[in-house]
């Protein structure tokens, strides 16, 4: 399975719903299986779970494990909610994917994706977009 497809498709349906873009990108955490609520941080600290499980990634994303959907949508869970710095931090230290690794490259892909909806550099409507055109392999491009 294309998860990095399906993880842009899960965007581009969140797009629709209107949502504050700090709610949309809590709703994308949720994908990662981070929960919005009280227990979000118990979700994270636990590594989320696997909803969208497959590869489709970019080579220098790719760590060779069904999971990097999982691990892009907690980071942008855990980076909404503690901000850009902390959550580097955190991937940094706590996971231990430093910024050389597949996985730090996508947590920082993840922190930028969090700066630019919140700033309004990116609409939720180019999310999609940018996720294809950032994070997935050629295939998804086709979508």
């Amino acid at each position: 399975m294309d998860a990095c497809a399906a993880l842009a498709d899960s965007i581009e349906q969140l797009s629709r719903r209107g949502h504050t873009d700090r709610r949309f990108l809590k709703e994308l955490g949720r994908v990662g299986g981070v929960r919005r609520g009280p227990f979000w941080f118990t979700d994270a600290a636990s590594g989320g779970s696997n909803r969208l499980s497959g590869r489709g990634f970019r080579a220098e994303l790719d760590d060779d494990t069904d999971g990097q959907a999982r691990h892009f949508a907690g980071t942008v869970a855990v980076a909404t909610r503690v901000g850009g710095r902390l959550a580097q931090w955190l991937t940094t230290h706590v996971l231990r994917d430093g910024p050389d690794t597949a996985d730090g490259r996508l947590s920082a892909e993840a922190i930028e994706f969090v700066r630019v909806i919140r700033s309004g550099e990116l609409a939720q409507s180019d999310a999609a977009g940018w996720v294809r055109g950032r994070l997935c392999g050629a295939g998804a491009l086709d979508a």
